[in-house]
């Protein structure tokens, strides 16, 4: 069963990306091949309601060939409530049936247990009374040393994989790891019977280490494999078939680790069947006690760092922790797990008295070897000034760091121990800079171990008020920029304001930061009326000095003309600039204050050009302040419909030169477009901007068909004129008040003969001969019509398509055209 997170925690983003989202996307990785084969399923918490601590769902019951219903399933998880992970848990296995068959939870989750239920004793009390019961944590985006141990322990407590992720990259690393144990170990859910098997169940031959120490990694092989569903497990010797102490499952593998009971003895490593849990091929295998030389310092202070040492390893796995002396076996205390080392680093605890430093096995959680240490108090001395001002930066020095994740810390004088205010971490300094209290008074600056929140010094220090003076005009105009001056600047990241006069303590209105200066330029608020400026500190966003202030309505007059063209530009001048990032606009008649439209900013201009809407009707040009996008004038415009026509040629062939003449530019920016068509109108074909011109030559497209060529407005993308063009193939012959009779085809150099028939007797008529792309008034060769036709014509040497045409050289005309190929 997976388990997955929806507590509101889980909306926090990594890198700009909400934590639920980068989850959903890397479970694809968790759910690898395996998922079709097993009985799979998905379960949420936290991700209907607020507050309630029985928000558990089973969204996808366990079954097969269910990994695509779970990955479409995780969309629908919307982060909501709180994290009743350790119910969540719980649940799963009952749904698993985890008493009567090995069963598989992975837990994803990204912070604490919040319903007052202890995730660590149902570990151990699931995996006690489970068969085969395992749990494996994947800690996603944690947010403290405590998320972790509180989720770590689940899977120490169950035999199964703890792994944290910070990032997307990690989470699905993470997942792969998961679902690769998975697919290896985790025994599915008992399927229905099926058929008894045969009696006669197949012989396995099992190879085990004759020895083994107690807790370490033992490698099994065996031959042959039977089911890849199928178990190799180690019980002590005697044991009935259907328990299950270590086991893994063999999926594809020929060999398997498995890590050594706890307890010395003689034990049987079993193949199991998976439907029956009949034993079909075992070896013996005996299991010595673990000995361990453990060293660390006979005495630590309270919350430091001090090193622990060991030898041998018994398992990668295994931890070191210290804990109080006499503490229960399973007591982990402040720990670290083995891995590679030797040697590691453990944290004191912050209480000083007797302690055990102690060498865990995983297997089983016993203790195989112990040290005693003394956890002492230190000695840290504080150097801090006698008293500062509020929200200042004040010097702190100390005589050592215990540990370099401890705090420097100013509270109320008798603060409750483990009460934070403004604080530093010491890290692997002995001075720093701390930031006072926004409130005068006494107060305590403590050096404060981070292992247990414990103090080990304070220091008194009087937090008194400064001296602090704000100047600014008595009055100014509404959106109006305007200089402020003060003394006697606190900390740089201060503020100075300008609020509505009695405005709440911690209201900003229009701000800027004091920083290095003793002044700076704030805008005043589009609203008339009375105002105070404000010295107000970052800490704790307390108002020091006040200076009143009046803010009054400024007079702008507008000139627009009182008719405009739509989609043109029109000019538009004002009498006074209130600031120069205020703006100019037209929008419909009566539109909503704050409405925009087509718009300009002022600057330092006193005129400027706006673009008309496309649409006619009644408008305003408005001046509208930045400042609160306040309108302080206005004129009424009438925006009418522009007339414009648009020409070109009924036909044209493919991929020739199609002139297009228009009768008005509206707007330089204007386009003339040519499309299929019933193209919709703000589409694009082959188009040009009409900028100065009249008159354009564009490309006929090189697909037959109706096709319009249109006057586009930019603005809005309005249609104005169009005219239909119908664009024929590229050999199509073109009748324009002529027509040519040639053959179709002829051999390289021989003559033909063309015929001819025009409506036209202008003085120089021409029969030319000239290459299929070559412009239209240049030729190959070209005869002048002198008599009535018909004419020879030389055709070139080399082979290709050629066009024949019947040209009007004194109206510069084509009267007809024909194709002819020569090959």
């Amino acid at each position: 069963m997976v388990v997955f997170d929806g507590s509101n925690s889980m909306w926090g983003q990594i890198e700009g990306v909400a934590k639920v989202e980068i989850a959903r996307a890397a479970m694809g990785s968790l759910l690898g091949d395996w998922a079709d084969e097993r009985q799979v399923g998905l379960m949420a918490y936290g991700h209907r309601r607020r507050g309630d601590c029985g928000d558990i769902e089973v969204l996808v019951e366990p079954g097969q060939a269910s990994r695509e219903t779970i990955l479409e399933r995780t969309q629908d998880v919307k982060p909501t409530g709180k994290t009743p992970l350790t119910d969540a848990v719980e649940q799963a296995a009952i749904a698993l049936s985890y008493a009567d068959t090995p069963a598989t939870v992975v837990l994803i989750s990204d912070g604490l247990e919040s319903c007052d239920r202890d995730p660590c004793a149902l570990a151990k009390k699931l995996e006690q009374s489970g068969v085969g019961f395992t749990v494996h944590v994947v800690g996603f985006g944690l947010g403290s040393d405590e998320d972790a141990s509180s989720l770590s322990c689940i899977a120490e407590n169950t035999g199964g994989q703890y792994i944290t992720a910070t990032n997307a990259t990690e989470l699905g690393a993470a997942f792969s790891a998961v679902s690769t144990a998975v697919a290896l170990a985790e025994p599915e859910v008992a399927p229905e019977p099926g058929p008894e098997p045969e009696s006669q169940a197949p012989q396995v031959a099992v190879d085990a280490p004759d020895t083994a120490i107690a807790g370490s990694n033992i490698d099994v092989t065996w031959t042959p494999t039977v089911a890849e569903a199928d178990y190799i497990n180690i019980v002590p010797v005697g044991t009935d078939a259907n328990v299950f102490g270590t086991y893994a499952r063999i999926g594809n593998a020929t060999e398997v680790t498995l890590m050594a009971p706890g307890d010395e003895g003689i034990y049987e490593v079993r193949y199991l069947h998976n439907q029956t849990k009949d034993v079909l091929g075992q070896d013996s295998i005996e299991v010595a006690e673990a000995t361990v030389d453990l060293t660390a310092p006979d005495s630590v202070e309270t919350g430091a760092r001090f090193g622990v040492s060991w030898m041998p390893t018994i398992n990668v796995a295994d931890y070191v922790a210290i804990v109080p002396a006499g503490s229960d076996p399973g007591t982990f205390g402040n720990y670290q797990r083995i891995g590679a080392n030797t040697e590691l680093a453990l944290t004191a605890q912050a209480d000083p008295g007797l302690y055990e430093v102690r060498y865990i096995l995983n297997v089983d959680k016993r203790t195989v070897a112990t040290r005693q240490i003394e956890v002492t108090s230190p000695q840290v001395t504080l150097q801090v000034p006698g008293s500062t001002l509020t929200g200042s930066n004040f010097d702190v020095a100390w005589s050592a760091a215990v540990s370099q994740q401890d705090y420097i810390n100013i509270v109320p004088m008798g603060a409750a121990e483990g009460e934070f205010g403004n604080y530093i971490v010491v890290r692997d300094t002995n001075k720093g800079v701390l930031k006072a209290p926004a409130e005068t008074g006494m107060y305590e600056v403590r050096y404060v171990l981070r292992e247990g929140a414990r103090t080990l010094a304070s220091e008194l220090i009087e937090v008194e008020a400064p001296e602090i003076t704000i100047v600014g005009p008595e009055s100014v105009s509404t959106g109006e920029k305007f200089k402020v001056t003060w003394t006697g600047t606190v900390n740089t990241q201060d503020y100075v304001a300008i609020v509505p006069a009695g405005s709440d303590e911690g209201v900003y209105g229009n701000y800027l930061v004091v920083r290095d200066g003793t002044s700076g330029t704030l805008t005043a608020q589009a609203d008339p009326g009375l105002y105070e400026l404000r010295y107000i500190l970052r800490e704790g966003a307390k108002t020091m000095a006040t200076a009143m202030i009046e803010i009054t309505e400024p007079e702008v007059t507008l000139n627009a003309p009182d008719m405009i063209v739509a989609g043109s530009e029109f000019e538009v001048s004002w009498t006074e600039t209130v600031s120069n990032q205020d703006y100019v606009g037209i929008v419909p008649m009566g539109a909503d204050e704050g409405e925009f439209g087509n718009y300009i900013v002022v600057r330092n201009a006193a005129s400027g050009n706006v673009q008309a809407p496309s649409a006619p009707g009644i408008y305003e040009v408005r001046y509208i302040l930045r400042e609160g996008a306040k309108t302080i004038a206005s004129v009424p415009v009438e925006v009418t419909e522009p007339e414009v026509t648009i020409t070109a040629a009924a036909e044209v062939r493919a991929g020739d030169t199609l002139r297009v003449t228009w009768t008005r530019t509206v707007n330089s920016r204007d386009y003339v477009n040519l499309v299929p068509l019933g193209t919709p109108d703000d589409e694009f074909g082959v188009y040009t901007q009409v900028r100065g011109n009249s008159e354009h030559d564009m490309t006929a497209p090189g697909e037959t068909g109706l096709y319009e060529v249109r006057y586009l407005l930019r603005e809005g993308s309005k249609v104005l004129a169009r005219q239909t063009v119908e664009v024929l193939a590229a050999d199509a012959q073109l009748n324009t008040g002529g027509e040519i009779s040639a053959p179709d085809s002829g051999a390289p150099g021989s003559t033909i003969e063309v015929r001819w028939s025009v409506e036209n007797d202008s003085a120089d008529q021409r029969i030319t001969l000239a290459r299929g792309d070559q412009a239209i008034f240049t030729w190959i060769s070209a005869t002048k019509i002198t008599g009535e036709p018909p004419i020879s014509v030389a055709l070139p040497q080399e082979p290709g398509v050629y066009e024949i045409r019947f040209l009007d050289l004194s109206n510069q005309a084509v009267l007809a055209r024909k194709t002819i190929e020569v090959k």
